[in-house]
């Protein structure tokens, strides 16, 4: 029988503010084993980070008060420990691999001198051995040409590269706890595969036991040999990955398996958590040949959009006698979209797509090409006709929180763009726009006056999307736009994009680097590699039959479930 090393007992904790405590945990309670990967899973506030940074004592002393429950680690109650404790506890016995690593790296110190540190506080080696070691740890986690690494900085190195350095760091002592929290949210579907077969790799071999924290249960059925699932503060289930993949028991558990967009079939509309909880899910399939009657309508007119030969390059000045390099970014790339038309463009971050979308918006000019819009090449249209433009083609952000502006309420930020564009005939009309906008998407009239801050991540998202079809687009780009979202706030917020395209008629290019969620999306699939189209056609032909190992790599990283 398996040796319990982490025992959460009965954890309940509030939040103070100012006068009022906030409960964010209920009587959690959950048992990591030895040599066992144990997943944590739930939605953003579903209490799951809060439950691990707990554990190493990283939450904030003076807002935080425990109100019932232990902690046991080697018999030890860690919510006794005093902050000299935990420095000896950290990185040492139990160690944590945040979700974004750039921000967890010091950007003034080098990759290798940042693991170095960790050696030489907790193992005590000499220069010279933490180097060896840290070379050692590099090989292990497979950074490509460890001694480069070593001396560069976070910045110059790739996000899954990013990732690997905080993973060395982190086994670097050789804890007995690793907390893995979201380590592959951001994260390109084929290294996140490889991130999950590392951890799953040095696991096996050290024998250490790992918390997996994510909101995508069917990431977490490919790593965990059992899974706690987190709603509101609160464990709704566990159990063995398969009994709670395969025979969820509660509502929530279902629909967080069943709201992530299918690779074998489409729903006309994604279920979400409160379809489940109310019981008013919707399983209605678009058949094969309803998407064949509506592509023959689409693609029965002239393009809405039409891409010749774009290229987009860069040049890097050499340094003193040395030759100017240059980097194609995008590489003689050619697409046609159709009115009311979604084209999906996916690839791996690095491949070119924003790029792409870029040069199309105008906000960074082709090398060389053309881009047709309505007939007109829009590489040529000068200065002063870009602002029509800029109202025929919109984008949505990947965050919206650092596209809007903290000082503006929403509704005036909904409002900037038509006083900007001339729309409507004065503010009252606008404010009245704007108001029917927020209904559209979800929100209420109240939220009008609110600020930013005062919104969750899906909630602003849909703040974003009111502001984008606010001067009434054409073609809108949609760059990454629910790649942070939960599994549930990403269906509603496809739900939304796809009837307001029909309603609306807008066409999209749908930005993504999640195959489920582009293929569920889209009409027409182009992938990139390198800069260079690797594969087009119809989406569900692409995803039924890839032509290049490219593609295939791509489409055999989606996480599957088990």
């Amino acid at each position: 029988m398996s040796q319990i090393i982490l025992d959460i007992k009965n954890l309940s904790l509030s939040f103070k503010n100012n006068e009022t405590a906030n409960q964010v945990l209920f009587n959690v309670s959950y048992q990591l084993n030895e040599n066992e990967i144990l997943g944590v899973v739930g939605e953003s506030g579903s209490g799951k980070s809060v439950s691990s940074l707990a554990i190493l004592g990283l939450l904030p002393k003076k807002q935080t008060i425990f109100n019932s429950g232990e902690i046991l680690f080697d018999n030890n109650n860690l919510l006794t420990f005093k902050n000299e404790d935990f420095r000896k506890l950290r990185g040492n016995k139990i160690a944590m691999i945040f979700q974004e690593p750039m921000t967890s790296l010091n950007p003034s110190l080098t990759c290798g001198n940042q693991v170095m540190e960790i050696l030489r506080l907790h193992i005590g080696l000499s220069s010279s051995e933490a180097k060896a070691e840290v070379l050692l740890l590099f090989e292990k986690v497979k950074l490509p040409e460890p001694e480069v690494i070593y001396s560069k900085y976070p910045h110059q190195i790739s996000g899954g590269q990013k990732q690997r350095v905080m993973i060395a760091m982190a086994i670097a002592c050789k804890p007995d706890v690793l907390i893995a929290d979201e380590p592959t949210t951001a994260l390109d579907v084929t290294v996140q595969k490889e991130i999950i077969a590392l951890l799953k790799e040095i696991q096996q071999e050290t024998g250490m036991s790992i918390i997996f924290i994510s909101h995508d249960l069917a990431l977490i059925s490919e790593i965990s040999d059992r899974v706690v699932v987190m709603y509101k503060g609160t464990i709704v289930e566990q159990g063995t990955v398969l009994d709670v993949f395969h025979n969820p028991q509660h509502n929530y558990t279902k629909a967080l398996i069943n709201s992530r967009p299918s690779v074998n079939q489409r729903l006309k509309i994604l279920p979400t958590i409160s379809d489940y909880l109310n019981d008013t899910t919707r399983n209605e399939v678009v058949s094969l040949e309803d998407r064949l009657n509506h592509h023959k309508t689409l693609y029965n007119s002239e393009p809405l959009l039409k891409v010749v030969n774009i290229e987009k390059s860069y040049i890097t000045k050499g340094f003193l006698f040395s030759k100017d390099t240059t980097f194609k970014a995008v590489n003689n790339v050619s697409f046609n979209l159709y009115e009311g038309e979604t084209l999906g463009l996916v690839g791996e971050s690095g491949c070119g797509k924003s790029t792409l979308g870029n040069a199309i918006l105008q906000l960074d000019k082709a090398t060389s090409g053309q881009i047709f819009y309505k007939g007109n090449d829009i590489t040529k249209i000068p200065k002063h006709q870009l602002r029509a433009l800029r109202k025929e083609i919109q984008l949505i952000f990947q965050d919206p929180y650092s596209s809007l502006n903290p000082r503006m309420p929403v509704g005036k930020a909904i409002m900037e763009p038509m006083k900007v564009h001339k729309l409507y005939a004065n503010d009252k009309e606008r404010k009245e726009k704007t108001l029917e906008l927020l209904k559209r998407v979800g929100l209420k009239e109240a939220h009008f006056y609110r600020y930013p801050h005062e919104f969750s991540g899906g909630q602003r998202q849909r703040i974003g999307i009111a502001r984008t079809i606010a001067v009434n687009p054409k073609l809108i780009i949609c760059d990454e736009s629910v790649s942070a979202l939960d599994i549930s706030v990403q269906a509603q917020v496809l739900n939304l994009l796809n009837e307001l395209k029909d309603n609306f008629g807008f066409s999209y290019i749908f930005i993504s680097h999640d195959l489920a969620v582009v293929k569920y999306m889209s009409d027409q699939l182009v992938v990139m590699n390198k800069g260079k189209i690797e594969e087009i056609g119809e989406a569900d032909s692409i995803y039924a039959n890839p032509k290049t190992n490219y593609t295939k790599a791509l489409i055999d990283a989606i996480p599957k479930g088990k």
